[in-house]
């Protein structure tokens, strides 16, 4: 069921709700969070699906944000509501609420929102795309015991990271630490097996450019581990690769086409890995499963890109520094045969040939 409501408040939405829950049947409500996604119309499609798919496993009341900017000066005066209001299958297992906000509430979007969220339930607020760099500071953000943002969709998702470990607040969280959680749960297994008495010594993380997962794995390795970790390029699909120096060899875990992973690790036979690239919907659901603050991820964030940069320069350097005694060596062994070859290219002294031979 679809009820579309124009220039309407939120005191109207809220009867509108309960009216169409009786009219299908169904008066009890029997949701466990509030979703809160802020998005515009060109993207509010796609969220809005992901959402209905993970609504299946958190029945929710979806709550869809999406301010209209006006363009001329007399309309964004004005302030008007339009809503629009699914129950029943339309909705997934909860029901969705579609705000569109014009004029002066595009500003105050948090009044809006706030009369409509679930009594005494837990509220999770997400933003697709544009994301603002201080989730908690938001005023939207703010309603929220979770705050999830994807840094991926960013024009510059590396400078994004630094961004929000400088104001990182308890209940954030990120899409693209998300999609890593099969990564991080497969090295940590092999490392169970094979590094008990002997440490991991460095790390190389192979992915695409401008990924910001890559990034998060390699600042999590070194965060945990104490290790220098390179970070190199690859053609993707995402992340690609993760390859652990250890005493007794190297542990790969390798991702070539993004479904299938081979992991290899010394002493024992390459298995076959299942990593297939995750849709939104799964890892909005996977977000959805703890509301309570994330103490691993904030670690690895706000270990930070530059560290990362420099504990790399680091290790490289005394790499680059070891060649330096090979060549300076041969020159102290290799003394006597260049005087001696100084010795035999110089041109004898007759005089001194003549007075031996007398």
């Amino acid at each position: 069921m679809k009820i579309d409501l124009t220039e309407t408040n939120s005191s109207k939405i809220n009867a509108a709700m309960v009216q169409a829950r009786r009219d299908i049947g169904t008066p009890a409500i029997g949701m466990v969070l509030t979703l809160v996604i802020v998005t515009d119309e060109e993207n509010a499609y796609d969220a809005l699906k992901s959402a209905n798919d993970a609504s299946h496993e958190h029945p929710s009341r979806i709550l869809v944000v999406i301010k209209r900017v006006s363009r001329s000066p007399r309309s964004r005066q004005g302030a008007r509501l339009d809503a629009e209001i699914r129950v029943g299958a339309d909705s997934g297992s909860g029901e969705t609420v579609v705000l569109r906000l014009h004029g002066e509430l595009v500003d105050h979007a948090q009044s809006v929102v706030l009369p409509l969220l679930l009594p005494d339930a837990p509220v999770v607020v997400w933003w697709p795309e544009r994301a603002p760099a201080d989730l908690a500071g938001d005023p939207l953000g703010a309603l929220g015991q979770r705050r999830i943002s994807d840094t991926y969709s960013c024009e510059d998702p590396i400078g994004v990271l630094e961004a929000r470990a400088t104001a990182y607040a308890p209940g954030d969280t990120d899409l693209s630490w998300t999609r890593i959680t099969p990564w991080r749960s497969m090295l940590a297994a092999a490392l169970d097996q094979q590094t008990r008495t002997r440490p991991v010594t460095s790390a190389v993380v192979e992915g695409e450019d401008d990924n910001p997962s890559c990034e998060l794995l390699a600042m999590w390795l070194a965060d945990r581990l104490g290790i220098p970790v390179k970070r190199t390029l690859s053609s993707g699909p995402g992340l690609t690769a993760v390859r652990l120096e250890t005493e007794d060899g190297v542990i790969v875990l390798d991702r070539a086409d993004g479904s299938l992973a081979t992991l290899c690790m010394p002493g024992q036979p390459d298995r076959a890995v299942a990593l297939n690239r995750r849709d939104t919907a799964e890892l909005l659901a996977e977000e959805l499963r703890r509301l309570d603050p994330d103490n691993t991820y904030e670690a690895a964030l706000k270990f930070g890109v530059a560290q990362l940069e420099a504990a790399q320069a680091a290790g490289a350097a005394p790499a680059a520094a070891k060649p330096a005694p090979a060549k300076a060596a041969p020159a102290k062994g290799g003394a006597a045969p260049a005087k001696a070859e100084e010795r035999a290219n110089a041109p004898a002294p007759k005089p001194a040939k003549k007075t031996a031979a007398k």
